[in-house]
């Protein structure tokens, strides 16, 4: 399974790596590991990911103090997440200006129309499944479609992650 951090290392919002990967461990989650410091992490577990999200969300309270959505999906949801990809060409040629939104829960079924209306600089959101893709092809450091926006529009908390990070995640989870 993977498990997406939102919001970990950035804003004074420390977590370190090696200790969520102790924490998982001591749940008794197996193959854990984390790839990069922006809360991706991969294991197995025989729960459902609703209890790997819900344990792991209590866990990291409890032990760092820190309220953190998490979000929690099998390797064969991930890898359907990233063939859907309505933007291949874009995967191809600019990976890091791809994002694909992650959210608690499924979206609003008018969250790609609202983000699109508040899309700027050529910027493009379509909805696949219970995910949303966005390019943004001027980065998205300046968008007006900033998390708070996306949470709103999809009506639920989510996290970002780019192509090249959803790739590699997917190569990951198949070793």
């Amino acid at each position: 399974m993977v498990a997406l951090l939102r919001a970990v290392n950035v804003g004074g919002r420390k977590l370190p790596m090696a200790e969520l990967r102790g924490l998982c461990a001591e749940m008794g989650w197996k193959q854990v590991s984390t790839y990069i410091q922006s809360g991706n992490l991969l294991f197995s577990s025989a729960s459902k990911p609703l209890a790997n999200e819900t344990a792991l969300e209590q866990a990291i309270e409890a032990r760092f103090r820190l309220k953190v959505p998490v979000m929690v999906r099998t390797a064969s949801v991930w890898s359907a997440l990233r063939s859907a990809n309505p933007f291949p060409a874009v995967a191809r040629a600019s990976p890091s200006r791809l994002m694909l939104i992650l959210p608690k829960s499924p979206p609003a079924a008018d969250a790609e129309a609202v983000l699109q209306a508040r899309a700027t600089a050529g910027e493009q959101v379509k909805r696949a499944g219970d995910v949303i893709w966005i390019h943004f092809p001027e980065g998205a450091g300046r968008s007006k479609l900033t998390p708070s926006v996306i949470d709103r529009a999809i009506g639920s908390p989510a996290t970002a992650r780019n192509y090249r990070t959803v790739a590699k995640l997917e190569e990951l989870l198949a070793e």
